[in-house]
């Protein structure tokens, strides 16, 4: 019996074109096939209370964010990029009477390469200020990538963003930091209004056509000269500047923010960022004559400092906060030991699943008891074999009815199992896929996590307990990352979460009277287990 299920599989996969196993089964079904049920089951769902946290420190971040978005349920929420500073060359000689023209700072982020978004804007008379050089200018602006609103008032959606320096030590790279670690900020460096886009420039001379300037795609900024000659320039020769622990001691890093609490939240590669100090000196010549020449040199933002993703919210939707009140919270859960029981009660029950990436909320999912020793019975008694297996969540129109993105990835893991859902192993050779949805920009929109091989397990496992052991689904918002070489998964904990800007409510446990119940797989939206098995 226990190769049947694996038996029946095979010989549909080679006898169909459709390989998405998740539905497999279905054919079987659909065909009138005699010994063929589809089955749904409600289940139990609850909202874990997070406490607006995550680690959110340089090894978790592959990507930050920066922006504010205030919406109506999960209200605002904001996210700030710090990050320490350390120069490209420590005690460095900046010549003789070092003067800075001006500090720029580059941003790097990700943008919309749709060639209906990008616009180019060329100045056939433009002159290089450098020599007064008759020259060509072309501008290449693209949109960035954008979650939130695109628009406020009927305008387009603009920030300020403020660059301050950072008063407190932020410690080591390899240092454990949280969304919520307070950084005491000092002095504005800099603030410059940001309109969305981004852009390329390239001058190139009309004589011989020749590149006088070429800046990649980036969003540049000046900061505060003064502050960098008296803070740098000025300290040549300092032990301040002579080591990287001394200078990181001194100049303890920059804080990137925005000043407004609405708009969007736009994403960039923390180890793009730059700042390049441009200065003259005064270089002699062999005849003694003094000539003012241009230099510049670039601090260090790249891998080897500390960065920091700082995230603040404002929640203000009752019921939102009414089902936060009534979740599990996460510092009582993660108390629970391996091996025993999370005690969920009614109360705990919840008929929404918030579900917010960022340090957000997250949801749990478990399969009644009274589910399992019904599905453990039909195994010994019926000799039914499990063909496929999925907890189906629906979006919840009621509470999620807009035009904001739904997020198309989730993580999911086993509260007491490491690692991956067997699923996700076993099957991995398979063509099997986690996640499956469908009607993502409607609000009929639903999830499908598959669970065969985990369900199976605990279905044939004659000494898995129902009323002992639970084994709840944990769901995340967010995609797991892989090796950029092979594709493979990095592992359960390499993933996206802490800088994944998604958030939807999507329906759970509706009715708790039909909890560990049989219900209909046509009609219901509630949580629930959809099963395919055969029978002997």
């Amino acid at each position: 019996m226990k190769v049947i299920p694996f038996f029946v599989m095979g010989i549909v996969v080679l006898n169909s074109c459709e390989g998405d196993l998740d539905n497999l089964g279905s054919q079987l079904v659909d065909a009138n096939g005699a010994d063929g049920y589809d089955e749904a089951y409600s289940l139990i769902a609850y909202n874990i209370d997070n406490d607006d946290v995550i680690r959110a420190d340089a090894s978790k971040l592959d990507s930050v964010r920066i922006g504010a978005f205030t919406e109506d349920v999960f209200g605002m929420q904001k996210a700030s990029y710090i990050t320490q500073v350390r120069l490209n060359t420590y005690d460095p000689d900046f010549g003789t009477n070092p003067v800075i023209d001006s500090v720029v700072l580059t941003l790097k982020p990700r943008y919309e390469t749709a060639s209906d978004s990008i616009t180019t804007t060329t100045n056939e008379d433009y002159i290089y200020p450098d020599g007064a050089v008759a020259a060509k200018k072309v501008v290449t602006t693209y949109p960035v990538s954008k979650y939130g609103k695109y628009k406020l008032g009927g305008e387009k959606t603009k920030f300020t963003i403020k660059v301050n320096e950072v008063s407190d030590f932020l410690g080591s790279t390899s240092d454990s930091l949280t969304s919520k670690k307070a950084v005491a900020l000092g002095a504005e460096l800099g603030s410059k209004v940001f309109d969305g886009t981004v852009n390329s420039v390239v001058v190139t001379k009309d004589s011989d056509a020749t590149e006088l300037l070429n800046k990649a795609v980036s969003f540049r900024m000046k900061l505060d000269s003064l502050f960098f000659q008296n803070k740098i320039i000025a300290k040549k020769g300092d032990q301040v500047l002579k080591d990287a622990a001394s200078f990181i001691r001194y100049f303890k890093g920059l804080s990137i923010s925005v000043s407004e609490n609405d708009g969007y939240l736009f994403s960039m590669a923390p180890n793009d960022a730059a700042i390049t100090i441009y200065y003259k000196n005064d270089v002699t010549a062999t005849d003694g004559t003094v000539t003012r020449t241009k230099a510049e040199t670039e601090l260090n933002l790249g891998s080897s400092n500390v960065h920091l993703s700082s995230i603040t919210y404002n929640r203000t939707n009752q019921s939102y906060i009414t089902a936060r009140n009534n979740a599990i919270k996460i510092a009582d859960f993660n108390k629970i030991e391996s091996g025993k029981n999370l005690v969920v009660s009614t109360n705990n029950y919840a008929k929404e699943l918030y579900l917010q990436g960022m340090g957000g909320s997250s949801a749990g999912i478990r399969i009644p008891a009274a589910t399992i020793i019904a599905l453990k019975n039909k195994y010994k008694n019926e000799k039914i074999g499990i063909v496929s297996a999925k907890i189906r969540l629906y979006n919840d129109a009621a509470t999620w009815n807009n035009k904001y993105k739904k997020p198309s990835n989730m993580l999911v893991k086993n509260r007491v199992l490491k690692g991956f859902l067997p699923d996700m192993t076993s099957l991995s050779s398979a063509g099997y896929s986690l996640l499956k949805t469908a009607n993502l920009s409607t609000e009929d929109a639903y999830y499908d996590i598959g669970i065969t091989a985990s369900l199976k397990t605990i279905i044939e496992d004659d000494t898995y307990n129902p009323n002992t052991t639970d084994r709840d689904y944990i769901i995340n918002l967010g995609s797991y990352l892989t090796d950029t070489t092979t594709g493979v998964l990095l592992g359960q904990y390499y993933n996206t979460r802490a800088y994944n800007p998604y958030r939807v409510v999507l329906k759970g446990t509706v009715d708790a009277q039909n909890v560990g119940k049989q219900i209909d797989a046509k009609s219901s939206k509630e949580a629930q287990l959809r099963l395919i098995y055969t029978k002997k």
